[in-house]
């Protein structure tokens, strides 16, 4: 624990920040964390009110990102690995923002510099789809998450197997509050850091999942598109969360990358 978020520290090695996605926390990334714990001293953030963090005055992009740095930084021998994935991906170039100095390399997995669908970004998912998920939390609280849960893991092979690994993360902290539900999907509909992306001149990487019904191969493409030096991976088989059903292949991605950079 360190300032306002939890902050889970394991592993020897290069540092590697991880941030996780929308309604998530830190221990999501449990089958990641056994895989990679040898190679790198891990740093596991729970988002701003989400698992054990405590909620932060202002959720916009820029506020997040530094209480995640105030979280962080003291902990960090120096500029850091930092991967984000879904939400966490938006926040990690948040944090590239706001202190380029502290990025070694990033990493987006199944995340991209938008999330949303505009004009000059038609591989962004429908906003449709996050408008109807913001007006259902204050209906139906616990049913839109499990609605949000099952289209994590659609299309995979082993979609049940992986929506119980995601229930059972959920169930090891408290669930996250409405008001931190309400920032998140707030970044998730309208931030849009495809200038970080373009500009951050630290090593970048993509990887996701060919069935990813969220963060959509065509997305990972477009943003490659932007930055032709990034690595770009997707994955057979997998869906918006790669790293439960194929946790060794993301490891093993997730180191070369870390040479490379």
């Amino acid at each position: 624990m360190s300032g306002a978020l939890h902050v889970t520290v394991r592993g020897q090695g290069p540092d590697l920040v991880l941030l996780h996605g929308w309604a998530m926390h830190g221990r999501v990334f449990a089958p990641l964390l056994t895989q990679l714990e040898a190679d790198f001293r891990l740093h596991c953030v729970d988002l701003p009110g989400h698992g054990h963090s405590a909620e932060i005055a202002g959720g916009s992009p820029a506020a997040q990102a530094e209480a995640i740095l105030a979280a962080v930084t003291p902990g960090l021998a120096g500029p850091a690995l930092w991967l984000g994935w879904s939400l966490g991906g938006l926040l990690a170039l948040a944090v590239a923002r706001a202190r380029p100095e502290a990025v070694a390399g990033l990493l987006l997995l199944a995340s991209a510099p938008r999330f949303a669908r505009a004009p000059d970004w038609p591989a962004g998912m429908d906003t449709t789809v996050l408008a109807g998920f913001a007006k259902n939390l204050a209906t139906d609280h616990a049913g839109t998450l499990q609605r949000f849960l099952g289209l994590q893991v659609m299309g995979e092979p082993a979609a049940r197997a992986s929506l119980r690994s995601l229930r059972e993360a959920l169930d090891g902290a408290p669930a996250p509050g409405p008001a931190a539900l309400a920032a998140g999907l707030a970044i998730l509909r309208e931030a849009d850091l495809r200038p970080v992306w373009k500009s951050l001149a630290a090593p970048v990487a993509l990887l996701g999942g060919q069935r990813d019904r969220l963060v959509r191969p065509a997305a990972l493409e477009a943003a490659r598109a932007q930055r032709p030096d990034a690595r770009l991976r997707l994955l057979d088989g997998a869906g918006h969360a790669p790293f439960l059903g194929a946790p060794q292949a993301v490891a093993g991605f997730v180191r070369e990358f870390a040479h490379g950079a």
